[in-house]
């Protein structure tokens, strides 16, 4: 088991090789925080970001939370985009789920496990509409793995959606949403071409005229 003393030896080690590779590397990253993009990907301790696309600290703004979930009534995650990208001015948000996803797959069944399941609702509606394409998969991992990758979808939709992403669109700033997935199996990070970057990819109802 580890212990907290085992964590700080940790650190020392990691903030040493770091020093060592470059003298003024905290230095600078004390001064300002730059990054330009922002990940928004699940809890899961699996899924490192900053390792996973080979980024060091002041390179990724982060958000998790369980099945990398964004919601239109999470004060917690829309003040981090609008952090992003009106204070940061981010250019590149990463909406990041991994396959195999714990919380995917929970919203797939009937049990009830607690108040995560109102968390997972969003996803679970999301299951009940694409049942038809779900049915036609042949496992239950591959079901689970592609409603992994529809719920990012989704969620990179959501994200596009909100008043934040669609005022900085009419502010002029150049800002993109992706949709990405990880292999838990075999560590890969994947586009699911789902790119959005401007108001023509967005369905009439959801654009929003700018403020007066």
């Amino acid at each position: 088991m580890h212990d907290l003393q085992e964590l700080i030896d940790n650190n020392a080690r990691w903030a040493d090789a770091i020093t060592q590779r470059d003298p003024d590397f905290f230095a600078k990253l004390a001064r300002q925080q730059t990054p330009e993009f922002l990940w928004i990907g699940c809890s899961d301790a699996r899924v490192p970001a900053n390792e996973i696309v080979g980024m060091l600290p002041g390179d990724l703004f982060v958000h998790r939370n369980v099945a990398n979930v964004v919601l239109h009534t999470d004060l917690n995650c829309l003040s981090v985009i609008q952090y992003a990208v009106e204070v940061l001015k981010v250019k590149h948000i990463l909406v990041t789920g991994h396959y195999g996803c714990g919380g995917v797959r929970a919203a797939m069944q009937d049990r009830q496990l607690g108040l995560i399941d109102g968390w997972l609702r969003s996803i679970r509606d999301l299951y009940y509409e694409k049942r038809g394409e779900l049915a036609k998969l042949d496992t239950e991992e591959a079901q689970v793995d592609r409603l992994c990758e529809l719920n990012v979808i989704q969620q990179v939709a959501n994200v596009a959606h909100t008043s934040i992403i669609q005022n900085a669109w009419h502010r002029g700033q150049e800002l993109s949403i992706h949709g990405c997935i990880y292999g838990i199996k075999d560590g890969r990070w994947k586009s699911l071409d789902t790119t959005i970057s401007g108001f023509a990819q967005l369905p009439p109802q959801y654009r929003l005229r700018a403020l007066e």
